[in-house]
């Protein structure tokens, strides 16, 4: 088995930076796609069901996209790279025409066809850290990511609001999204495209020891059907310390789908005092009696309520679209923090070794305090103290576990087995996104703000699941002893 190099500082982060655009998508995604759902006529209760695309499509696309990375060598392009660019040109695309959606069902299906984009780039990322980075070094590359990502977090998840403080509307007519959120995802395709392509384009792999036995597995391997079969095999294989990662990641994912689809609405209507308006009913009279003056002032008087509740609506759509800019630029506070935790775990780990379970453990429950501290919030600023708890638990899910994970399986299957573990999150997602609603009202009641307390609950319970984790290799780096 080779023996990588240890790489530099700007090494890692030129093989990274390509996550900056991955994570503007999820970001514009996670931040965004609940208020473009409420504009085009969904209410809470379906925008969960409305995410289902998302979990689903990485379900079936990533385990096959680590498959079809392990097997594929391209002279000039490399394994990983070919993927990163595929996805990269369908993510951009996609992001530039989301919010143009004339129709709910438009925004659905543009949504499954940006999250199965934006896989197809993602998870060759997880795997290229290890196959260029030694053991000792994976910590700092999963980490060095996880800055990255929350430089893209903070920023994609300001865009609207910073497009709007440029004198671009945050207003538009019922049914129609505005301006500023058209603009930022305009601005979302650009950094996608423009960050994969310069990983692609400074960033080297390593070719297959044996090249010929590589392209007899190649050959064995080959075709849609066999990619299936061999992922259907690997998860019967799948290592113990494996699963009890999963449980970890279950709750986690469960915990941050719950926010990134109902957070809008829950802290609009709690914390702010701003739901979404309901579009006022016009009323029709499709033929009356000329003679009936009492029919004609009847149908004049629910006229004139007519127009009164439009003259409301307007008024409290403003205020929703500004406490939904709010609500983005506090959710951007997540991505800022989680980058400063990865700031000072990249500065450590460059240097010494850490306990990655009990480090992991840690950063869950400060997540879980932030998001429970979201039901007794009155004053909309001391969300900062919520999201900032958050990103601290959101830096270690987007290292730690996979650090953990690359440390004991097979460099041969990396990508495969990297597509695998993503089921422990898009699972719970699925899960989340068929039940959310009759769970958060079954234990806590109706209201979505229930949903931040299930959220808590749930990274609460992933906190408690990293202590069935018990392989050396797993919690800290053992040595070059493989």
């Amino acid at each position: 088995m080779r023996k990588q190099q240890k790489l530099g500082f700007f090494q890692i982060w030129n093989m990274s930076f390509g996550f900056l655009g991955i994570q503007f998508g999820f970001a514009l995604q996670g931040g965004f796609m609940s208020r473009i759902f409420q504009t085009l006529g969904a209410n809470e209760h379906d925008i969960p069901m409305l995410w289902i695309a998302a979990p689903l499509t990485g379900l079936l696309v990533q385990p096959i996209v680590g498959h079809l990375s392990d097997n594929t060598w391209h002279p000039r392009w490399g394994r990983r790279r070919p993927f990163f660019l595929i996805g990269a040109i369908l993510s951009s695309i996609t992001l530039f025409f989301v919010p143009h959606s004339s129709a709910l069902w438009i925004a659905a299906g543009s949504l499954w066809i940006l999250d199965a984009s934006i896989n197809i780039s993602m998870e060759p990322f997880r795997a290229l850290v290890a196959d260029k980075l030694p053991d000792s070094q994976r910590s700092y590359g999963f980490v060095m990511q996880t800055l990255i990502i929350g430089i893209g977090t903070y920023i994609a998840s300001n865009l609207p609001w910073l497009v709007n403080q440029f004198g671009v509307s945050n207003e538009a007519e019922p049914g129609v999204v505005p301006e500023s959120v058209k603009i930022a995802f305009a601005i979302g395709a650009v950094v996608f495209l423009g960050s994969i392509l310069y990983t692609v384009f400074t960033t080297d792999e390593y070719p297959p020891e044996d090249m010929d036995a590589f392209e007899r597995e190649k050959k064995e391997n080959a075709g849609l059907i066999k990619a299936s079969m061999e992922v259907i095999k690997n998860i019967g294989n799948m290592p113990l310390t494996m699963k009890k990662l999963g449980v970890v990641q279950f709750f986690s994912w469960f915990a941050f789908f719950a926010m990134w689809s109902l957070a809008t609405p829950a802290l609009t209507e709690h914390i702010f005092k701003a739901p979404k308006p309901s579009l006022p009913e016009k009323p029709m009279m499709e033929s009356f009696d000329e003679q009936s003056l009492d029919a004609i002032a009847f149908f004049q008087a629910e006229n004139a309520q007519y127009f009164a509740a439009t003259i409301d609506y307007v008024d409290q759509d403003k205020a929703f679209n500004n406490a939904a800019d709010l609500v983005g630029s506090y959710m951007g506070m997540y991505g800022l923090s989680s980058m400063a935790f990865a700031l000072l775990l990249t500065l450590y780990t460059s240097k010494r070794r850490i306990n990655r379970k009990y480090v992991h453990m840690l950063s869950l429950m400060l997540g879980a305090v932030g998001f429970l501290s979201m039901y007794f919030i009155t004053n909309p600023q001391h969300l900062i103290f919520s999201f900032i708890c958050i990103g601290v638990s959101w830096g270690s899910i987007l290292s730690m576990p996979y650090a953990m994970l690359s440390s004991f399986i097979n460099p041969k299957k990396m990508g495969v087995y990297m597509g695998l573990f993503n089921m422990f999150i898009v699972i719970p997602q699925i899960m989340a996104a068929t039940a959310l609603t009759p769970i958060y009202e079954g234990v806590f009641g109706p209201g979505a703000i229930n949903a931040m307390l299930l959220a808590g609950v749930s990274l609460l319970i992933a906190a408690l699941a990293n202590l069935l984790i018990v392989n050396k290799a797993a919690i800290t780096y053992q040595g070059d002893t493989e």
